[in-house]
């Protein structure tokens, strides 16, 4: 199977095919999801919170992330392999945000980039685009916003924030991003957009009228459980499978059965 392109998210909007998505951080769990298929891998800086076990994704540092995405790239194949601007990577000029989300083409392998931000960005997204860097938006929940917006609440409850945040949706469109992550918003407003805009939408917590989805891959498996959002639906519980198989390597240590016969050398 060729790599997907960003040609391929545009022709599944069209099909209305659904665009499937994970993140991953890492070789091995970068390897297992573009095995299974997936249309695309997010280094995203949720990394913070699910790898490096911080209270949020404000102290990633691009370092950090052309880090995580250079294992991710080396180990996929076919899905289109997407990188997530950190805080202060961006914010500050927008030849800061090109020069950084270009790190993740040159450096890391990366195929595309996600910037946070609706019409504050848009200058941005217009920049990096002409310098021949894909990029998905990102609006509704802002993870890097928590401060301002008081915690990871649900965004697009009132009328007046709706009517913003579809007007943000065509903003990013017309500042040439490819497609556009919606995150926490109410799944009636996330069809709306979805139905308004020729680019594909990625949901995550926005239901399923979008033409794609994407979660947290540790969410999936049950590999994270400080906080499980209500868009979170969980495949698998690893942490248990890994605890029980530890557990059963101690006890066979302290019991003198490992390593036997068959793990060792005559």
């Amino acid at each position: 199977m060729p790599k997907i392109t960003i040609q391929d998210f545009l022709k599944k909007k069209t099909e209305k095919k659904k665009i499937t998505m994970l993140t991953a951080y890492d070789y091995p769990f970068a390897q297992i999801v573009d095995e299974a298929g997936l249309d695309a891998i997010l280094v995203g800086d949720s990394l913070g919170m699910v790898v490096q076990g911080l209270e949020n994704t404000l102290p990633v540092t691009m370092d950090e992330m052309i880090y995580h995405t250079k294992m991710v790239s080396r180990a996929v194949k076919n899905a289109m392999v997407i990188g997530d601007m950190p805080f202060m990577s961006y914010q500050a000029s927008i030849e800061d945000a090109v020069r950084n989300a270009g790190r993740f083409l040159k450096e890391a392998g990366a195929s595309a980039v996600k910037i946070e931000g609706g019409a504050e960005v848009a200058g941005h997204i217009r920049a990096m685009t002409k310098s021949d860097i894909p990029i998905m938006a990102h609006i509704g929940l802002t993870p890097q916003s928590i401060h301002r917006m008081g915690g990871y609440k649900v965004q697009g409850k009132t009328e007046e924030a709706q009517k913003r945040l579809i007007e943000e949706a065509h903003i990013a469109e017309d500042a040439g991003a490819f497609s556009l992550l919606l995150e926490a918003i109410p799944m009636e407003l996330a069809k709306k957009i979805t139905e308004e805009l020729s680019i594909p939408t990625i949901g995550i917590g926005a239901g399923q009228s979008c033409d794609g989805q994407v979660l947290v891959l540790h969410d999936v498996l049950g590999l994270f459980e400080r906080f499980v959002p209500k868009f979170v639906k969980r495949y698998a519980d690893l942490k248990a499978e890994a605890l029980k198989a530890i557990k059963s390597y101690k006890e066979e240590i302290e019991k003198g059965s490992f390593p036997s016969e068959e793990q060792s050398f005559k």
